[in-house]
């Protein structure tokens, strides 16, 4: 549905909150439901809890992982395909359902799931948490708030792709 151009590769380098290196420490400050992005967030995560959802893909800093995710603790799990930089259907429908439904989830992404915390931070009600890997420093808690839905919509909008339909879809599982 959307494509990151290269024209706004640079912009998302920036952390959308603070980065944390301790999970405790990061999980008692987060609020719920939490949605992990990545295999190494989501390991370090389930040291201290099983997020709401988690989104892997068998890599690091695209590097496959030796060893894959524990998803045991998961009720549900999910694969989706979503190609590198991009946001596909099936992955947004999936996320959007999982961040709905109440059970822990496990989304498992054959591809890239790098852009996901992006919806996740549409998608997930006021006050959650969207936690994602900061390349060689460690994971990002953005806590979903008005304005991070606002600079994360209009960070969608400058994508290729068709906005409205993925900002429709996205906003109408919003919840408040």
């Amino acid at each position: 549905m959307l494509t990151l151009p290269r024209s706004l590769r640079a912009e998302l380098k920036d952390p959308l909150g603070p980065v944390y290196t301790d999970p405790e420490a990061l999980f008692e400050t987060a609020g719920t439901p939490i949605v992990a992005v990545g295999d190494v967030v989501t390991e370090h995560l389930l040291s201290v809890t099983t997020p709401s959802v988690a989104l892997v893909d068998g890599q690091t800093k695209r590097t496959p992982l030796d060893t894959p995710v524990d998803l045991t603790p998961f009720d549900r799990k999910h694969a989706v395909e979503n190609p590198a930089a991009t946001l596909s259907r099936e992955m947004l429908e999936t996320l959007s359902q999982a961040i709905d439904d109440g059970e822990t989830t496990a989304i498992v992404v054959d591809g890239e799931e790098d852009l996901a915390a992006l919806p996740a931070i549409i998608a997930a009600p006021l006050g959650a948490s969207v936690v994602y890997g900061q390349p060689d420093a460690g994971m990002v808690l953005v806590t979903v708030e008005e304005q991070t839905r606002s600079t994360v919509c209009e960070l969608l909008t400058r994508m290729d792709g068709d906005h409205e339909a993925v900002l429709g879809l996205l906003e109408g599982a919003e919840r408040e």
